[in-house]
């Protein structure tokens, strides 16, 4: 298992990397942002330059589990194999071939 991550740090740690490079740091805050769990808490005033860092973060992130949608049933939870637990579609190269190869047999069978 591994360690917890504590909210409040995590917050607090992204505010410091991010206010050294604010063009206004004397500008009021805009926002109050409060975080708190068992592992911690903080309430942290924020600036719209660290928000605008926020939201820039935010929109480049991809998770690593984001394979995409399952294009059967639009599913987000394909697995490392393209598998889709929903629906039970396979995608991609190895979908493909598995679907043609059941198509072969199917045609096989049938003469």
């Amino acid at each position: 298992m591994s360690t917890p991550i504590d909210p409040a740090a995590v917050v607090a740690a992204f505010i410091d990397a991010v206010a050294p490079y604010d063009p206004h740091p004397e500008a009021m805050p805009v926002a109050m942002v409060g975080v708190r769990t068992a592992l911690g808490e903080g309430t942290f005033a924020v600036s719209d330059h660290v928000i605008r860092a926020m939201c820039k973060a935010l929109a480049a992130y991809r998770d690593p589990e984001d394979r995409g949608a399952c294009v059967g049933c639009g599913g987000r939870h394909l697995d490392e194999n393209l598998h889709c637990p929903d629906c039970g579609r396979l995608h991609g190269i190895l979908g493909q071939v598995i679907a043609d190869h059941a198509r072969r047999v199917a045609a096989e069978d049938a003469s």
